[in-house]
């Protein structure tokens, strides 16, 4: 992980460069002839004419709950996309791609050759993660990731120096996973720490978590990753986390759902078997188990749409925006979200030969993955914690790549493969369990409680009457009326409070600018 700038004075030339996946952040802008770069997309603010949102990335993040390509939300502000190098050179700058994961299918192999290799790279990236001069601790959610993860580096180490790190809540069962995390913790005899997080750590921390990740990305999730950070803090300097086994390996439910219904399609039509199908109908039923929990999300997607194309599918799977909502109020543009879809969707370094399932990973690997490693920096940085994700390594990338997905995904099972590899490691609760909950933060309940009043505040405090893009009059009738908190709230909150924290204090942070002197421009 790295992103990084070297000054060559020789040559009069800046090359700068970040890693492959986008584990650690880079972010630049031009002001008036001048380059100006950060690991803070805030830490530039002060070098822009006026922080204003970007309405083609607030589209994108209306749809996705993540901005595509190489924007922000902040109009002016761009992000070096992972794998890329940026160079300065003759007042140019020039972005080039550098490196690329391409799914060239390896058919000549067996389901116990890449289960071993995978067990053979994992174990050797675990070992290059845990290089360090002091302890290292390990994220335990109570999934297959965190806990192989944290189970392999205890084994590895040989040592009762790893300590574990987990949170719960206490507003129901469905709320708390910390009973999977002590399984693991018991069975690879590691110390596990606990932290319970109410509605108090919500309203006093909210506005922290959308500060230090710079702009609203992704869902809730950022909230107890801070919490946790923060515990995890207090006792290791060090952490690895489990993050890149859901885009690598396939473990989405909506992989599931989407695979489905395109058999049940091709069942209809009489073509399952033509060869485009990795599993029949027929042996996808049992895994379909793990799907209990998503029957409102299943009543939604299968209400429109129905069998037709699959990226139009998977593209509705994903689509987060809201429809015919007074709420909303974006310009006329030539831009839209779902073209970049499918421009990813459809990349030509998924190749033909490759999978329906092959085409809805790689999309998550491009930029859900991306928005998920920002979350898991920021979160931990926070708090002066290094995050390090041993999953993440580039021939292990590069090799789950080349593994069909006839064996990643044999019989309609997520993760299959993984979960083969992790078996040995794990106690059985955790490894048979197709329940993953994903950290679910209980915000209806929070919401409609003690939150409430909190909630309302942020959107009728200040500025907040009168945003350009959003009508916070129309969010408070929506969080009024609406009988379950929806993610679309999580979207509208984290806004508005991005919005107070930066573009209200923007003549402040202007006034910063006095300080810097003065560049040499670029062009």
């Amino acid at each position: 992980m790295y992103a990084f700038a070297v000054w060559d004075e020789r040559r009069q030339r800046l090359f700068c460069a970040r890693d492959r996946f986008g584990i650690k952040p880079f972010y630049y802008t031009v002001s008036d002839g001048v380059l100006y770069f950060a690991s803070e997309a805030k830490a530039l603010l002060p070098f822009v004419p006026e922080v204003r949102t970007n309405p083609e990335s607030l589209s994108d993040y209306l749809t996705f709950q993540l901005v595509l390509e190489d924007k922000t939300l902040f109009a002016g502000i761009h992000e070096l996309p992972p794998a890329h190098t940026l160079v300065v050179e003759n007042g140019q700058v020039q972005i080039k791609k550098y490196w690329d994961v391409y799914y060239d299918l390896d058919t000549d192999h067996t389901d116990t050759y890449f289960q071993d290799v995978v067990h053979e790279l994992l174990e050797d990236s675990v070992k290059l993660h845990l290089r360090a001069d002091v302890p290292v601790g390990a994220y335990v959610s109570g999934g297959i990731d965190s806990s192989l993860l944290a189970s392999m580096a205890n084994r590895v180490t040989g040592s009762s120096s790893l300590m574990g790190f987990t949170g719960r809540f206490d507003e129901g069962a469905e709320f708390d996973e910390s009973g999977y995390a002590r399984d693991v913790a018991r069975k690879s005899n590691f110390p596990l720490v606990e932290r319970t997080i109410g509605v108090t750590d919500f309203i006093d921390n909210i506005e922290k978590v959308i500060y230090h990740l710079d702009f609203p990305v992704a869902g809730p999730g950022s909230f107890p990753q801070y919490m946790v950070s923060e515990l995890a803090a207090k006792h290791r300097k060090v952490v690895i986390g489990g993050q890149g086994g859901d885009e690598i390996f396939g473990g989405y439910a909506r992989y599931l759902v989407a695979y489905f219904e395109q058999c049940i399609k091709a069942a209809i039509e009489g073509r399952l078997d033509n060869g485009d199908f990795v599993v029949t109908y027929e042996s996808i039923i049992p895994s379909l188990r793990s799907l209990e929990s998503y029957k409102p999300m299943l009543s939604s997607f299968w209400s429109q749409g129905l069998f037709e194309s699959m990226d139009k599918r998977y593209f509705q799977l994903i689509d987060r925006s809201p429809r015919s909502s007074p709420e909303v109020s974006l310009p006329a543009m030539d831009y839209a979200p779902f073209e970049a879809f499918l421009e990813l969707f459809n990349a030509r370094n998924v190749g033909v030969s490759s999978s329906y399932f092959d085409s809805m990973t790689h999309f998550d690997f491009k930029t859900l993955l991306p928005a998920l490693l920002h979350v898991e920096d920021r979160m931990s940085m926070a708090h002066g914690l290094e995050a390090r994700v041993p999953l993440l390594d580039h021939p292990l990338v590069e090799l789950a790549a080349s593994i069909p997905a006839n064996v990643k995904f044999k019989d309609g099972q997520l993760k299959r493969l993984l979960k083969k590899v992790a078996a040995p490691y794990l106690p059985e609760s955790v490894s048979r369990r197709q329940d993953k909950m994903g950290f679910p933060v209980p915000l209806t309940q929070w919401i409609q409680g003690e939150a409430h009043d909190f909630v309302m505040d942020v959107f009728t405090t200040g500025a907040s009457r009168g945003r350009e893009f959003i009508d916070n009059d129309q969010v408070r009738h929506l969080v009024e009326g609406e009988g379950q908190f929806s993610r679309k709230i999580w979207a509208y909150l984290s806004l508005e409070l991005w919005q107070q924290a930066f573009h209200d204090e923007f003549p402040r942070l202007r006034r910063l600018i006095d300080a810097v002197p003065e560049q040499p421009t670029v062009e």
